[in-house]
């Protein structure tokens, strides 16, 4: 292996064009990541391909333009790819270039482990580093690769190879059983708010759109915030007063970024998890960036690989101190609801708007509507007691219960997953109260 120094690598970044949006990257954003890194870019060699080459991902010729480079400059220490390679794509360039070569993925998964500061934080990103790590072992080995025979050369039976494979996998399980102990404490957290009736709002984002500065801004919980990407790596809750005088827990996680190595959201799900079982979502857009569209595309399909796409959420336009004319101000659809808000972290300005529709939108995220249950399923009407969730009760001349209930996103999951309800009825007839849809609420009249 080629091992990295410590501190201040001189770096060439190689970037691509390529007509599909779905390979392209951005080349400022990549600069950022570099930056972050800790490595110093000295120069950028750019080039355009339709398809990559299966062999050095750029081509035999840009990879021999890379390889003069190298030569006239002997102080370059890595070669970084703004691309996703392969091992062998790796290997092959290791093997022309001479020198350490990482693509995108190995850098944000460096950037992680610089960042980790909690013990849960540490864990995961080990984890994800040795699941990447683990496709690319065969990268760089020159010695111990085959079994000796003879007498004095007789191994353990294994090479060299072998040995890292097994030890890694040992390494990956007992990360993983670490991992579901720290899992499962969060989720005594979360049954413990639950229990409470203590509601949960988690601020999402892309990376560097200021979302450390804004929950630092509600809660004063003085978490580090900085200009940078992925400044904020290890969650942090803390509880958030709001105007109605209700209190809730207020999550900051870690920012998300195009093409998020799966190995880090695989490593990082019980701490995104705060996310899919929040009651509001806070989505934080830099209201300042051109390619704030995008960036907000890139952070919906994150959430809908972790499964929180269906979380209610406001989308919190930040910064805007740095646009002309823009004054703090909420916006609301067809049915009422705040759905995007516009302030400025670091001026305070718009902050009571954002307070005032939190507090609005956690109002009516609950679901109000009728049930009709039968005599045989007293115990889902004692969970509905227990909950606290019964607005009314009539009892029908059948025995039946016509229940009233108001219930939000995650008691209404609870419900339906609980043994007999598809012998409960939703009351929909035209005897019954009527329900009216709006947006992602049920009303019931």
């Amino acid at each position: 292996m080629f091992e990295r120094p410590q501190g201040g690598e001189r770096a060439v970044l190689v970037h691509l064009d390529f007509p599909d949006e779905k390979q392209r990257e951005g080349l400022d954003e990549f600069r950022e990541l570099v930056e972050a890194s800790g490595a110093v870019p000295v120069t950028v060699v750019r080039g355009g391909r339709r398809v990559p080459d299966p062999k050095y991902f750029i081509g035999t010729g840009k990879a021999e333009e890379i390889r003069l480079l190298l030569e006239s400059d002997g102080r370059i220490d890595l070669v970084l790819f703004n691309h996703a390679l392969s091992p062998a794509q790796e290997r092959n360039l290791e093997r022309l270039l001479k020198c350490r070569v990482l693509d995108r993925t190995s850098l944000i998964l460096d950037i992680f482990a610089q960042r980790a500061r909690t013990h849960e934080g540490k864990l995961q990103v080990e984890l994800a580093q040795l699941r990447h790590m683990s496709t690319r072992l065969v990268r760089g080995w020159t010695h111990l690769e085959r079994q000796k025979g003879g007498i004095g050369l007789r191994g353990p039976g294994e090479t060299q190879l072998e040995t890292d494979r097994r030890l890694l996998g040992e390494r990956i399980k007992h990360l993983t059983r670490r991992l579901k102990k720290v899992d499962h404490q969060r989720e005594q957290g979360r049954r413990s708010r639950h229990r409470a009736e203590v509601a949960t709002v988690s601020v999402v984002g892309y990376t560097n759109a200021g979302k450390s500065t804004l929950f630092n801004r509600l809660t004063r919980a003085g978490v580090y915030a900085a200009d940078q990407l992925f400044a904020t790596l290890d969650p942090t809750l803390r509880q958030l007063e709001l105007p109605d005088n209700r209190s809730v827990v207020l999550a900051d996680t870690v920012g998300f970024i195009r093409h998020l190595p799966h190995d880090l959201v695989a490593a990082f799900r019980s701490t995104l998890q705060e996310s899919r079982d929040a009651q509001l979502l806070l989505h934080i857009v830099d209201a300042n960036d051109p390619e704030r569209h995008e960036k907000m595309e890139q952070v919906e399909l994150v959430l809908k690989e972790i499964g929180a796409e269906k979380v209610p959420r406001i989308e919190v336009y930040n910064k805007i101190d740095l646009l002309d004319n823009v004054t703090p101000r909420s916006e609301h659809d067809e049915c009422g609801q705040v759905r995007r808000v516009w302030l400025s972290a670091v001026s305070g300005e718009g902050m009571q708007l954002l307070r005032a529709a939190i507090a609005k939108r956690l109002a009516t995220a609950q679901t109000e509507l009728g049930l009709r249950i039968p005599p045989t399923e007293g115990r889902l009407r004692a969970l509905l007691y227990e909950w606290r969730s019964v607005i009314d009760e009539k009892i029908e001349n059948t025995g039946a219960w016509l229940l009233m209930i108001r219930v939000d996103a995650r008691h209404r999951e609870l419900l339906t997953r609980q043994k007999g309800f598809e012998n409960v009825e939703v009351v929909t007839d035209t005897s019954s109260p009527a329900i009216e849809v709006c947006g992602d609420r049920r009303l019931l009249h």
